[in-house]
């Protein structure tokens, strides 16, 4: 059987040398009984393969099954495949054939394998190993001669990496490949694939079909389509319905596309700044941001120390604990004791505006860039700001009552 008349038969529309590709080695791998696994985004049509592969070799006398994986609720999915006996669990109330069972001499056509459970995998690979299986709840081994064709929209690798999905069964698997391409990489199938899809709604709604303009036939093919050709049917039977003018421009058909990526244009990859890692863009800020407050400090204090006026610099205090979220302990002007902050004999920037001996007792220490130690720190300051009314400081915090009598027993704050 050539491609042209695989195509008619199974109604495939399009030309593109990828889908051809799949088609071809469908055909070919017909007549034997190797496994075949069929890869492919979700809605490129999948389910079709298997039913090529089916009917075009000596098995098409056979039973064909096709079974939804992801559809079978996980306790009962060894049931479904290797059927059950009698009492073997609640509910059995009668004995039970699987599919493999009555398939037998022909062909199952397992669809999104990857949402097997791992112990259905173990029964799955020996049934391809050995054609042998065991009914739940029985000892008896049951002999099948079944082909297996599987489907999976995800990328059985990386399942395997996550510890989703056996390696030994994905290499049993994988025997045949077939990859159906994406409509996005398929351009010329598009407008083909709209216009059939066209006809067949004219029909079934009794009404004129649509036309294209050639701006919106441009437009349909830049489009990334991720639903593939369902998304493309879903569209189609839309604007069949909705729109009285059957002549569809650009701009019309653009309100029917789904906003974010409307055409297949490469997504722009943010690097990494630098190529430093985030953790180490994190350190990065955290450690600047300690380097403009130390300078911010310094700077308060030079304009503080050169200043008289105390109600100046309990303003510039208000200030800086407003824009900063906590309290800045700024020493006194001509006081023989400050904290927080390196001793001008340390910072020539200093010595030229302060008194050294004014500050021979000051105390050097380290802020913290720990996140519990500045909450502890904005939780005293709330306290003593409302004279430890909790309900008042719980507002200024914005947190609740509650969750601050909870971080004062916490941090053991009295």
């Amino acid at each position: 059987m050539d491609l042209q008349s695989i195509k008619q038969r199974f109604g495939i529309i399009g030309n593109s040398p990828l889908l051809n590709r799949a088609i071809d080695v469908a055909i070919q791998v017909a007549p034997t009984d190797l496994t075949v696994l069929i890869t492919g985004e979700s809605g490129t049509g999948k389910e079709v393969f298997p039913q090529i592969i089916h009917q075009s070799g000596s098995r098409k006398h056979g039973h064909y099954i096709a079974v939804n994986c992801g559809a079978i609720p996980e306790g009962t999915i060894d049931s479904e495949l290797f059927g059950h006996e009698k009492g073997s669990f609640t509910g059995a109330h009668e004995a039970r054939k699987g599919y493999f069972e009555v398939a037998d001499g022909g062909t199952i056509f397992l669809d999104e394998v990857a949402e097997l459970p791992l112990s259905t995998q173990v029964r799955l690979l020996r049934v391809l190993e050995t054609g042998e299986f065991l009914k739940v709840g029985s000892s008896k081994v049951i002999k099948t001669n079944v082909r297996v064709v599987a489907a999976s929209n995800v990328v059985l690798p990386k399942s395997i990496e996550e510890g989703k999905f056996r390696q030994d069964l994905y290499y049993r698997l994988n025997t045949i490949p077939i990859l159906v391409p994406p409509l996005r990489d398929r351009k010329d199938d598009i407008h083909l694939i709209f216009r059939k899809f066209t006809t067949d709604f004219a029909e079934k709604y009794r009404m004129p079909p649509l036309k294209l303009t050639e701006e919106a036939v441009t437009v349909l093919k830049n489009f990334y389509w991720p639903g593939n050709i369902r998304q493309l049917k879903n569209i189609n039977e839309q604007i069949s319905i909705i729109e009285k003018n059957k002549l569809l421009d650009a701009p019309t058909l653009k309100e029917y596309l789904p906003s974010g990526r409307t055409s297949d244009l490469p997504v722009l990859y943010k690097k990494k700044e630098d190529g430093f890692s985030e953790r180490e863009l994190l350190y990065k800020v955290l450690f600047d941001m300690k380097k403009d407050m130390t300078e911010l400090k310094k700077i308060v204090l030079d304009i503080l120390e050169k200043s008289d006026d105390h109600d100046d610099m309990e303003q510039t205090k208000a200030l800086l604990v407003k824009d900063f979220g906590r309290d800045l302990i700024i020493p006194k002007p001509h006081t023989s004791h400050s904290v927080k902050i390196t001793s001008p004999k340390d910072d020539p920037d200093l010595q030229d505006d302060l008194d050294v001996e004014d500050y021979d007792h000051s105390e050097v220490i380290e802020e913290s860039l720990s996140l519990q130690d500045k909450e502890r720190e904005m939780i005293k300051l709330a306290l003593e700001k409302h004279r430890g009314k909790r309900k008042n400081a719980s507002n200024e915090l914005g947190i609740s009552e509650r969750t601050l009598y909870r971080k004062i027993k916490e941090y053991h704050i009295k």
